[in-house]
């Protein structure tokens, strides 16, 4: 079995919103790579033995004091350097070039223009000498350095592609790795694959076979525990590790009464009848229904929701008493969000559950075999190891469930008829072929009633609000311009056949100024 971290490629992040996105772009070239902070030491890097480096932009102008900066002897390694805005401004001034404030800041589309010849990593870059591109700088390099050739420029900026053939030293100033650069993908794959020579080794075949192996050695012959929630990355997790050791796994479910419809049933039917998963199911509806009585203040209610999910699952957890290991779906960009709330490094962070230890009681070692992969890797490996595509491919639940798409105090009365609009909508966006087309679908149900008429009756009932956005990071969502006919047959039957429900309204909220969940 080959080892698929042998080729790997280092970024070092400088504090860019677009970080996790050259991650993600070098995955889909199937080749690993990790994400570090830009001051990582020399002797880690050169430990680290990357088969080439990428520089990330980042907020700040290499110019003022206390810029950050890399390990000089980075760019003496012998390996490729790729730099992204920041990191090839950075790159023109370790070897003697200047960068200063431009005369007109660029943020937006730009047309790139080829320079000379583009060599090998620009050359399918450009067509017919043009290419789109994403920028989002307000410095430019105005002195190349020595041993450096321009290859491509833009009306606004003379400098936006570098190049030391000789070195394998390289640099863009627009983004490769947004989608609004359409040949950007191209640029990063011809980068990792032929300027770094990797093969790419990194694929949801490799990475199965590598973690079952991990696992095996890991755990042995020891009992492991699994918080089994329905969602892709727990799911994911113990397929992957049932596969590894079969029936020293144990998965518990903890059925909160906040689920969508029928979601408890279809976890154990997929999980303990046709994969053999032993799942312990715990109906705790009544118990996190009593826990939120009165409770409309939205942080308290997740507080309340998750607390009481780790009391129920410790509880259950006593009563397998030889287990050893705690397994979690942890996924990467956990790790990284973490570590970047404790170095204090990273923009637009937060702490993650699934990172930073267990409670000192339960004295259970930590096992999370999926930390290394990104969501749409996680998915890709699901799918590998012969779960439901629908399940694998569904839109993202918050953790607290419909305690979060209540609005105010969750009530057994507002779950149902919630749960209920929400997968009548969720079957119409299936059935329309708008599901896949939709980064997150929902309905949201709020505690105000209004006056309708049904036959000739007055009604005074709830309404409830459809949610659907197009993102392709979170960071930024628009809503998804459903036509309108699709819309009234919704909302025509979510008010025929829920009980309880008169009124139906679409949200055209995007993010930002507005979150994609309601609370």
């Amino acid at each position: 079995m080959p080892d698929i971290h042998k080729e790997k490629i280092l970024i070092l992040d400088f504090g860019s919103q677009y970080t996790q996105l050259i991650a993600r772009r070098v995955r889909e070239a199937h080749v690993y790579c990790e994400l570090h902070p830009f001051d990582m030491g020399f002797e880690a890097i050169r430990s680290f033995n990357p088969s080439g480096i990428i520089l990330s932009g980042g907020p700040k102008s290499v110019y003022e004091d206390g810029a950050p900066i890399v390990a000089e002897e980075l760019f003496e390694l012998g390996v490729p350097v790729l730099g992204i805005c920041y990191g090839m401004q950075l790159m023109s001034r370790h070897f003697g070039g200047k960068v200063v404030p431009a005369g007109k800041r660029e943020f937006g589309h730009a047309d790139l223009f080829s320079c000379g010849s583009p060599g090998e990593l620009f050359d399918a870059f450009f067509i017919d000498g043009k290419s789109p591109v994403w920028m989002s700088h307000g410095d430019h390099v105005e002195v190349v350095p020595d041993g450096f050739e321009i290859v491509a420029s833009s009306l606004n900026a003379p400098v936006c592609g570098i190049q030391n053939v000789a070195r394998s030293l390289y640099g863009v100033q627009f983004h490769p790795e947004v989608n609004h650069t359409p040949r950007g993908e191209m640029l990063i794959d011809t980068f990792v694959r032929k300027i770094c020579r990797c093969s790419g080794i990194w694929t949801p075949a490799q990475i199965i076979d590598d973690a079952v192996a991990r696992i095996r050695t890991q755990v042995g012959t020891d009992a492991v525990i699994l918080g089994l929630s329905g969602g892709v990355d727990s799911s994911v997790a113990a397929a992957l590790i049932h596969r590894a050791i079969g029936d020293q796994l144990t998965c518990v479910f903890v059925d909160n009464g906040l689920l969508r419809l029928g979601e408890g049933d279809q976890v154990m039917a997929t999980f303990a009848r046709n994969l053999g998963v032993k799942v312990i199911r715990v109906n705790a509806e009544d118990r996190f229904l009593s826990a939120l009585t009165g409770e409309s203040d939205p942080e308290k209610k997740r507080k309340i929701i998750g607390n009481l999910f780790v009391k129920i699952f410790e509880e259950e957890s006593v009563k397998i008493s030889d287990a050893k290991w705690l397994a979690q779906g942890t996924i990467y960009p956990d790790v990284i969000e973490s570590a970047g709330a404790k170095t204090g490094k990273a923009h637009n962070i937060k702490s993650h559950h699934n990172v930073g230890g267990l409670p000192e009681h339960m004295k259970l070692s930590l096992l999370e075999p999926l930390r290394e992969l990104f969501k749409d890797e996680v998915r890709g490996i699901g799918e590998e190891l012969g779960l439901p595509h629908q399940m694998v491919w569904r839109h993202p639940f918050p953790g607290p469930g419909l305690g979060v798409r209540i609005l105010g105090e969750v009530k057994k009365e507002y779950a149902d008829i919630l749960r209920h609009a929400d997968a009548i909508y969720i079957e119409e966006l299936y059935s329309s072929g708008h599901y896949e087309k939709i980064s997150q679908a929902f309905a949201v149900f709020l505690p105000v009633k209004s006056v309708g008429v049904m036959g000739d009756g007055r009604t005074y009932e709830y309404v409830v609000a459809l949610r659907a956005v197009e993102t392709k990071d979170f960071m930024t969502a628009g809503w998804y311009q459903m036509p309108y006919e699709d819309l009234a047959r919704i909302s025509g039957r979510i008010i025929n056949e829920v009980k309880g429900i008169n009124r139906v309204v679409y949200d055209i909220s995007s993010k930002p100024p507005a979150t994609i969940e309601w609370e």
